[in-house]
């Protein structure tokens, strides 16, 4: 349930999904390891790549997230990758020690 005065919208305009954002999270919704066909409905998400114009409607704060791997200039221009809004590499690191320590406590070690 969303916090008190938060609201959530299912839209699938992707400026208006980015507009006033503080949070862009994008992910993948076809399989990494198969190449892109035409018929594999990748074109209904094409409008949806993170983009610098599309990262502009969001907050001018915004991080941008994903949980990686991501397909460069197919998901992401490398200006919004690299960009200094960027937050996905960091993500991946935390995500990495995470695991990490979920492995260790799953072998029974503190």
């Amino acid at each position: 349930m969303p916090s008190p005065g938060r609201q959530v919208a299912l839209t699938t305009d992707a400026r208006e999904a980015a507009e006033g954002a503080d949070v862009v999270y994008t992910d993948v919704w076809i399989s990494m390891g198969r190449r892109p066909s035409a018929s594999d409905g990748t074109k209904p998400f094409s409008g949806f790549r993170s983009t610098r114009p599309c990262c502009v409607f969001a907050s001018p704060k915004a991080l941008i997230m994903h949980c990686l791997p991501a397909h460069r200039a197919r998901r992401f221009t490398d200006t919004v990758l690299d960009g200094p809004q960027s937050v996905i590499l960091d993500q991946a690191e935390n995500r990495l020690h995470a695991q990490k320590a979920i492995i260790l406590h799953l072998l029974g070690g503190d």
